[in-house]
């Protein structure tokens, strides 16, 4: 039986690596602790798009976890779109939104999930592992 402090279920020479975009400070911290319980590496966390494109691209991380608002001037929704555009990273987006404009922009994009705000655990496992298979299918 599967305990909370094991790794996630998908088969990993070393854990998942994933660089969360979020701007804001306590659901970033709440993420990345959840995401370390759950026995991930979170390489990085970042505010804006314009840090979660660099940091994708320089770290090529296993997941992005992306915040749809972010700060400076890109979107997370662009932001997925240039790390998509320059690699096969999956992309995961955190929202407090569920309105049809933003879905229907963020699908473009080809997510592998969506968690909304403010997320529940085995919601953020799920949505992670499922990301993290489908890349692996690939």
């Amino acid at each position: 039986m599967k305990t909370p402090a094991e790794p996630s279920s998908i088969e990993h020479s070393s854990p998942a690596r994933i660089l969360i975009a979020e701007d804001e400070r306590i659901v970033a911290m709440n993420l990345q602790c959840s995401l370390v319980r759950m026995g991930y590496l979170v390489l990085e966390v970042v505010a804006s798009g314009e840090d979660a494109v660099a940091n994708a691209i320089a770290q090529q991380p296993d997941l992005v976890l992306m915040d749809i608002s972010l700060e400076g001037e890109m979107d997370g929704v662009e932001a997925a779109r240039i790390i998509r555009e320059r690699s096969n990273i999956p992309v995961v987006y955190l929202t407090a939104y569920s309105n049809s404009d933003i879905v229907n922009r963020a699908k473009v994009t080809q997510p592998g999930g969506y968690v909304l705000k403010p997320f529940v655990d085995h919601e953020l496992r799920e949505a992670v592992e499922k990301a993290l298979k489908q890349r692996n299918e690939i």
